[in-house]
């Protein structure tokens, strides 16, 4: 008896350390990202060099590498508003919404 106690509690601390240990990984690295790249509006024009997008701000007229470019199919040369996520450092967005200007 005294030995199926010891094993059934061995067994469970061993999965929630795993557990704890596999949130920590998953938390830190998802977090991590989103901290690090605040979400924005921006207004611009999307341009098209064969198959890659860039986005050209209207503020600053700097010219952004979209990480996630089939957003922005069928937006070539259009003005639009976008909600997206600013890498700065990697000199590209990851556009969340789309939406045709005037």
């Amino acid at each position: 008896m005294k030995k199926l106690l010891f094993v059934t509690l061995a067994l469970s601390l061993l999965i929630g350390i795993s557990v704890v240990a596999q949130d920590t990984m998953q938390g830190g690295a998802s977090d991590k990202p989103a901290a690090a790249a605040p979400l924005k509006t921006l207004k611009g024009t999307v341009k098209a060099d064969g198959d890659k997008l860039t986005f050209v701000n209207d503020a600053d007229q700097k010219s952004w590498d979209v990480m996630n470019p089939e957003t922005l199919k069928g937006h070539e040369g259009h003005h639009v508003q976008l909600s997206a996520h600013v890498y700065a450092d990697k000199n590209s967005i990851h556009v969340m919404s789309v939406k045709m200007l005037k």
